[in-house]
């Protein structure tokens, strides 16, 4: 009978490295959400453990977005594009952030998966707790943005300030 496993009967197999991505790509507006998209997706691998064939499974189960600003958020995905959503720029997602300060801010995820194994029966099973796989390396410049009143609008002047 296969024995029963723990996390560190696996440490040598290990889930590839998440994609981090923002939009606007690389920078954000004070006061305004900055949607971040983290891509992770189930993935198995085969190899040995204690001498038994295995094919390991991750699955992506939360990701954990560090803002950069000394916040996190916590989703159970990583997000999709503003276009996808059928949303404007700007507007909030279950992965934006708004920053409250200009700067520059580096952000990245933590992916946490959950591991199972197959014996070569086909059937899973699970494997308690969870394994991280993190992305950095992002930096959002975060900008202010200013308006000022104009006589006309750009329609009516598409020469005039700001058009």
């Amino acid at each position: 009978m296969p024995p029963d496993l723990t996390l560190a009967d696996l440490a040598s197999f290990r889930p590839a490295t998440p994609t981090l991505a923002g939009e606007p790509a690389g920078f954000g507006v004070v006061g305004m959400p900055t949607n971040l998209v983290a891509t992770a997706s189930e993935q198995r691998i085969p190899g040995t453990v204690l001498d038994w064939d295995v094919t390991v499974r991750f699955q992506p189960v939360a990701f954990v977005f560090d803002n950069g600003d000394g916040t996190t958020t916590r989703a159970a995905t990583g997000g999709t594009s503003w276009q996808s959503l059928g949303q404007g720029q700007f507007t909030p997602t279950a992965t934006s952030h708004v920053y409250d300060a200009r700067g520059t801010y580096g952000v990245s995820v933590t992916v946490e998966y959950a591991a199972s194994v197959d014996f070569g029966s086909g059937t899973w099973r699970p494997v308690p707790g969870v394994v991280r796989a993190q992305a950095s390396g992002y930096d959002v410049r975060v900008v202010e943005v200013r308006t000022a009143l104009v006589e006309r609008t750009c329609a009516e002047d598409p020469a005039a300030p700001g058009c």
